[in-house]
């Protein structure tokens, strides 16, 4: 997603607009600060899921290597960012539950950006946030359809 640019006349009379009974009177400004955060927070988790899925990723190629070899072969794991010797049967289980852990925090972090986008696209519609692209694209078909 990439940066939402609002003007005032995109966003329709957010000077003194209640989001609920007991919130605060809330400005424009504040309202574009809640978009972007949500938007950052929602690039954020985007990125991190990237990091994992290619971590996950990385377990899987460790695991299904290490599952054919001898249980007592030789193998080196990095530990702390120190190399340590150990056996195949060894290191095999750690990398099996480091790998099913990954796969529970990206699917927890899934969640929690589904969450997060459904927050942002129910405030951009509460308050008709439009981004460049979008305002362009809207200008568009209102020029054709004239």
């Amino acid at each position: 997603m990439s940066g939402a640019t609002v003007s005032l006349q995109q966003i329709h009379s957010l000077s003194k607009f209640k989001m609920s009974e007991t919130d605060q009177p809330i400005n424009e400004q504040q309202v574009i600060a809640k978009y972007k955060e949500l938007q950052n927070t929602c690039n954020s988790f985007a990125q991190k899921i990237g990091d994992l899925e290619q971590d996950l990723g990385e377990h899987r190629l460790v695991e299904d290597a290490l599952k054919p070899l001898d249980k007592n072969r030789r193998a080196f794991r990095l530990v702390g960012g120190v190399l340590v010797e150990r056996t195949v049967g060894e290191v095999l289980p750690s990398v099996s539950s480091n790998r099913a852990n990954l796969e529970g925090v990206v699917d927890n972090m899934r969640k929690t950006l589904e969450e997060k986008q459904k927050e942002m696209f129910i405030w951009k519609n509460k308050y008709n946030i439009r981004t460049a692209e979008e305002a362009e694209s809207e200008r568009k078909q209102q020029m054709a359809s004239n």
